[in-house]
């Protein structure tokens, strides 16, 4: 694999595996970071208690999508578009342990109401 941002890539799929597995999760990596060798969308980098990630890493984030430590988590939107929310990694893998905990795996996500 010639490519050190492929490499980087690679790795960062591995540890958020590793990190699930770690805290008691169901997790696995799509081979190549293609979600097809896993029966998902050609996106699909890995997939935790159901829950399809593309893993993205970048040398710096824009500060506006961090979470400040005055917050647990932060809502973005772009105009006429959906509302997305940025956790913690570790946040995100304790609230699947709690949803598996309290009800089972997520079988049915919260409708949209567009």
């Amino acid at each position: 694999m010639p490519n050190a941002s492929k490499r980087k890539g690679n790795a960062y799929e591995r540890e958020l595996v590793n990190q699930a597995i770690a805290s008691g999760l169901d997790a696995k990596r799509a081979w190549g970071s293609n979600g097809e060798s896993i029966g998902e969308h050609a996106e699909v980098d890995l997939v935790v208690e159901g829950f399809k990630i593309q893993a993205k890493r970048r040398a710096k984030l824009p500060s506006y999508l961090k979470p400040s430590e005055h917050v647990d988590a932060q809502a973005i939107r772009e105009d006429h578009g959906e509302t997305q929310i940025v956790i913690t990694w570790y946040d995100f893998l304790d609230l699947l342990k709690l949803s598996r905990a309290n009800h089972g795996q997520l079988e049915q996500r919260t409708k949209r109401t567009d």
